[in-house]
Parts: structure tokens; C-alpha cells; sequence
């Protein structure tokens, strides 16, 4: 595997190892990922360093959303990798919030349906909103 794909790998890991923690108030005991929302048969093809959709041709805009994955996943590890915790949850917020913003970019270009569009959009001007904040508070407080 490349550097940049087991990067991003170990960040997608990461991520699934944090959210599998056990918490009283976290999220994940009171909210579920859809089911509607998994796909069957994606997988990663180690062989290759990329996604792959068991033999399935992958679309333009599930490309355009993986390439945005990938940027985000290491910009995020990158922040986790902080050694004081509030610059670490801070600096992968940051990188979250640019995912974010990189799929709701993708429906705007590639998408259909209107109020779909619309959340997008809502999204890109919260999220950009927030990465200033952040991008200011790491400004002001990291050394």
C-alpha cells in the first residue's frame, strides 16, 4: 500500500475504533446510521490501494466523493495526531467540516434532486461559518 492510502486507511480505522467506543453521551446510543444508507459489496481492494465496488464501474460521482474522503481522512489523522487533546479534536473538526463541504460540493455538481441540493448548500455555508472559528481559535491558541 501507498503512504497516502494506508494513511487513509488508518484514519478511516481510526475513525470506526473511535466511534465504536463506549460512551454514556455519545451520539452512537442514540442515533444509528440508516440502513438504506449501506451499500453491499464495497470493499477495499487492498491489492490496488483504492475503493473498489466488487467489479461494479464506480460513477463519476462516487469518485469525485472518494478523492474528497481521502483528502479528508488525512487531514484528519493529521489533526488527531496532536498531542494536546483540545488541538486535536479541533484540528479534525477543521478536516470533518472540509469533508463536509468537498460532498455537499459533489451534489451541487452532481445531484437531482432540489431539496437535496438545498441541505448541500446549507451545509457549505454552515460548515465554511465554522472552520473560521476553528481556523481563528487554532490561530489564537495553538503555539
Amino acid at each position: 500500500m501507498n503512504t497516502l492510502a494506508t494513511l487513509a486507511f488508518l484514519a478511516t480505522a481510526a475513525t470506526v475504533s473511535f466511534a465504536a467506543l463506549p460512551s454514556d453521551a455519545s451520539a452512537q446510543s442514540t442515533m444509528a446510521y440508516p440502513e438504506k444508507c449501506k451499500s453491499e459489496g464495497m470493499m477495499m481492494d487492498k491489492s490496488k490501494d483504492d475503493m473498489s465496488s466488487g467489479g461494479m464501474q464506480v460513477t463519476d460521482y462516487q469518485k469525485a466523493s472518494m478523492d474528497g474522503m481521502k483528502d479528508m481522512n488525512m487531514n484528519m489523522m493529521q489533526g488527531m495526531m496532536k498531542k494536546d487533546a483540545d488541538v486535536s479534536f479541533v484540528c479534525g473538526m477543521i478536516a470533518h467540516h472540509m469533508g463536509a463541504i468537498s460532498m455537499s460540493e459533489v451534489e451541487l455538481k452532481y445531484g437531482d434532486n432540489e431539496e437535496a441540493k438545498q441541505m448541500a448548500q446549507r451545509i457549505i455555508e454552515a460548515q465554511k461559518k465554522e472552520i473560521e472559528e476553528m481556523s481563528k481559535w487554532v490561530d489564537k491558541e495553538v503555539k
